[in-house]
């Protein structure tokens, strides 16, 4: 019987350590808990897209290598595509789907529908650095997350 419960406690001592010393984060909730961090996910597309843009640079860099170091460059391209990811995340998953509401009023509508098409460009721009190592569209990805920005806080 006890060599059970201790078994049994083991069991839930590595369950749970497994949850807390995970590397995988969970996003924010899908439910109304009313807890938002809007200019944090704001922070947070812009550091993606910065560091997006070092992958970039040291993409080209093992590039250009008589010898390329392979593995670092499936490395750098893995963390490209990760960040890229996540600005898609953060667009879709907590901007769209939580946080620009279905409005009535018309004059409200157009605003809302503007939210939603900086949005979309930001989805999109983050699908073509996936596929490329354009520099340009690093900054072009900036300049639309600080276009979004305006647009969304000037309505708070």
């Amino acid at each position: 019987m006890k060599k059970s419960v201790k078994l049994l406690i083991l069991f839930i001592c590595l369950i749970t350590s497994s949850f807390i010393f995970s590397s995988h984060k969970l996003p924010h909730c899908e439910i109304p808990c009313g807890v938002y961090g809007d200019s944090l996910r704001v922070s947070l597309l812009k550091e993606h897209v910065k560091t997006i843009e070092k992958s970039m640079k040291e993409i080209k860099n093992l590039e250009m290598m008589a010898k390329p170091n392979h593995n670092q460059l499936i490395r750098w391209v893995i963390n490209k595509e990760e960040h890229c990811k996540k600005i898609q995340d953060i667009a879709t998953q907590y901007f769209m789907f939580q946080r620009v509401k279905e409005i009535v009023d018309i004059n409200k509508e157009k605003k809302k529908m503007k939210l939603l098409s900086s949005l979309h460009k930001i989805c999109i721009i983050a699908m073509k650095m996936k596929q490329q190592t354009e520099m340009k569209l690093t900054k072009e990805c900036l300049k639309e997350i600080t276009n979004f920005e305006h647009m969304y806080f000037h309505k708070h």
